[in-house]
């Protein structure tokens, strides 16, 4: 039969007691009389089937049983007392809470946190993904004081800001256009592998309509559900995806991605900050908010 484990203030009082050496001193600690340590701990020495302390004339002294049991509960009073304090303490509600979109973390957000930091060293930043996020559930409300969606900028019941003007087109290895060339009068997509990412409204369908090859098929190839993903592909040289140019300017530029296409469509869909359109509760908010937008504005992205 599986042992109870003991109550957590029992555990807690004879962690105290051990540390001290004192029910005094360890009831002045937690904020107890000290009959209320003593008691607490002759349940927890009842229920384990052994003494933990000896009661000495001036103060206590630990069994060998007292001694082999406290760094275990040390260890886990004081993991459990740091686990409390990360999730739910005064530290964690002052973090600036943002959801971002992966691709646009990577490739443009995470290289120029480093300015806000600078900028504002008082501001601590809590950042996670939001790949997952169920666009029905996030309708009306955020977990987050602001988050970075992709789409075309409307949401009920929140405000946005658009971060992005992108144009969207082919990009691939510098190796593998030239073990696989491709021209604009001679694209045969049965001879390539098409990066899709799933989630896009303008993916490899949208673009090829509107370069002219309305009538090919764009379904093969593999299938992603972050552009991340994707584009770590087409650096490897393992197909052939869609950039945007917020997105792979830096690639291009470093020689990791060409464009065997001179065709460029312009995007509807683009990155926003998203807000409510109710008040803002976090006091840090308007100061993220402005300096990414002066980010933006100063990339012409």
């Amino acid at each position: 039969m599986k042992k109870r484990l003991p109550p957590l203030n029992w555990i807690r009082a004879f962690e105290a007691s051990a540390r001290h050496l004192s029910f005094t001193h360890a009831a002045h600690e937690l904020n107890l009389t000290q009959a209320a340590v003593s008691q607490q701990v002759k349940g927890l020495e009842s229920q384990v089937g052994c003494l933990l302390f000896r009661r000495l004339p001036r103060g206590l002294e630990l069994t060998d049983a007292g001694a082999a049991y406290l760094p275990a509960v040390h260890d886990s009073v004081e993991r459990l007392t740091v686990a409390t304090e990360e999730i739910f303490g005064h530290g964690r509600a002052s973090l600036l809470t943002i959801k971002v979109n992966m691709v646009f973390f990577t490739k443009w957000l995470a290289p120029r946190l480093k300015t806000f930091r600078k900028l504002h060293p008082t501001i601590n930043l809590r950042l996670t993904g939001n790949i997952w996020v169920n666009e029905v559930e996030r309708e009306n409300k955020l977990d987050c004081d602001l988050e970075i969606r992709y789409g075309k900028g409307q949401w009920q019941g929140m405000q946005s800001d658009r971060l992005t003007w992108d144009e969207l087109f082919p990009v691939c290895s510098p190796e593998y256009l030239a073990e696989h060339p491709i021209t604009e009068q001679s694209f045969d997509l049965s001879q390539h592998t098409l990066l899709h990412v799933m989630g896009y409204e303008e993916g490899w369908g949208h673009w090829l309509s509107k370069a002219g090859y309305k009538d090919m098929r764009s379904n093969q190839g593999f299938h992603m559900d972050t552009l991340v993903t994707a584009l770590e592909l087409a650096v490897l040289g393992q197909g052939i995806a869609l950039g945007r140019t917020s997105l792979v300017r830096d690639l291009i530029d470093s020689g990791k991605l060409v464009t065997p296409f001179e065709t460029k469509v312009a995007t509807d869909e683009a990155f926003h900050l998203v807000y409510p359109n109710s008040h803002v509760e976090h006091r840090d908010v308007e100061t993220f908010r402005q300096w990414l937008l002066s980010e933006v504005s100063a990339t012409a992205i």
